[in-house]
C-alpha cells in the first residue's frame, strides 16, 4: 500500500499539486528536525523536484529539472550529496538498474517500512513501490547463503509492463 500517491489531474492541477508538494516538504522538514537533521534549501529543492517530477530522474536530469521547472541552478556535485542525504533519511530511493532516483512513496508515513520492491514499466517508465514481506527477504538471504553469497542490498527492481501499456 502506498502512503502517498501522485496522480495527474487536469483543471487546477498545478495549484493543488503545488499545495500537496509544499505539504510534503513541510512534513519532511519537521521529520528531519525531530531527528536532528536539517532540510536545507538545496535539499528541499532536490526533494521537491523528485516529488514534482513523479518519475525517476538521474542526478543530471535533476540538475536540468530544477533549472527548467524551478529556475534554480544547482551543481551536479551538490545533487549527488543531497541524494545521499535523502537516501540516508529514507526519503528517496536509488534505482540501481537505471542509476536514477525516485521519491519514497512512504514519505509521509511516520512508521518504518521494509525493503522496497519496484515494479517498473519497461514501456512508459511508470514505477510503483511496494514493500517486500520480511519472510521473503529471509528466504532470499538463505538462498544466497546456500550459494556462497551474502545479500548486500535486498531491494528488488522488476521489469514489467503496466496495464495501460499492455493494451
Amino acid at each position: 500500500m502506498l502512503c502517498y500517491n501522485v496522480t495527474v489531474g487536469c483543471c487546477g492541477y498545478e495549484v493543488s499539486r503545488m499545495r500537496e508538494i509544499n505539504a510534503i516538504i513541510e512534513h519532511v522538514e519537521q521529520k528531519c528536525k525531530a531527528n536532528g537533521k536539517q532540510l536545507t534549501t538545496k535539499r528541499k529543492l532536490v526533494l521537491r523536484a523528485l516529488v514534482h517530477a513523479n518519475k525517476a530522474l538521474s542526478a543530471y536530469e535533476l540538475v536540468d529539472y530544477c533549472q527548467t521547472h524551478f529556475d534554480q541552478i544547482i551543481p551536479a556535485v551538490s545533487v549527488y550529496r543531497i541524494l545521499d542525504f535523502l537516501e540516508g533519511e529514507h526519503l528517496a530511493h536509488k534505482l540501481q538498474v537505471s542509476n536514477k532516483y525516485i521519491a519514497c512513496s512512504h514519505i509521509l508515513c511516520g512508521h518504518q517500512h521494509g525493503t522496497p520492491q519496484f515494479l517498473i514499466c519497461s514501456k512508459c517508465d511508470k514505477i510503483i513501490e511496494q514493500t517486500i514481506a520480511p519472510e521473503m527477504i529471509t528466504g532470499l538471504q538463505s538462498n544466497a547463503r546456500q550459494e556462497g553469497f551474502t545479500l548486500v542490498n535486498p531491494q528488488l527492481e522488476i521489469s514489467c509492463v503496466c496495464d495501460e501499456c499492455a493494451k
